[in-house]
């Protein structure tokens, strides 16, 4: 099932920009091992879910994949050979908006070599370049 909310304020959004680079989900959290965005794009919901099953399928039940990104943003679009006004198209789908250094997937629970393989493979899936990148650990 594509991941969409399951209730908005209001249905239709505006485009708007996504200037900068990401300040908020820029550092692995919950698991071990993480996978980077490297640009700005907009990920559907069909393709988040694409990389969570190219993930658990590689891991065989074992581990955690924590998903780090939702499709909060509406996009609209309009139907083919349709003439111009009319008001705003309805909703094609739903979209994380992505920005650089955001992180997309995290693995916890298995090896680095089993982890950079699973998130090899969910980096196919996405339509942005990616990075693996590890847990910073502080001193304590």
């Amino acid at each position: 099932m594509a991941l969409m909310p399951k209730r908005v304020k209001y249905r239709k959004q505006q485009r708007g920009k996504m200037k900068g680079n990401a300040n908020r989900t820029n550092f692995v959290a919950f698991g071990e091992y993480g996978l980077q965005a490297l640009e700005r794009h907009w990920i559907t919901g069909r393709q988040i879910e694409a990389g969570r099953i190219a993930a658990t399928h590689f891991l065989h039940r074992e581990g955690k994949v924590h998903i780090r990104i939702f499709p909060h943003h509406s996009y609209t679009a309009k139907p083919l050979e349709q003439r111009m006004g009319k008001g705003k198209a309805e909703i094609a789908g739903w979209v994380a908006r992505v920005k650089p250094g955001t992180i997309l997937y995290e693995i916890g629970g298995v090896s680095e070599e089993v982890a950079k393989v699973a998130l090899l493979r969910v980096a196919h899936k996405m339509p942005v370049r990616c990075r693996f990148v590890t847990r910073r650990h502080t001193l304590a």
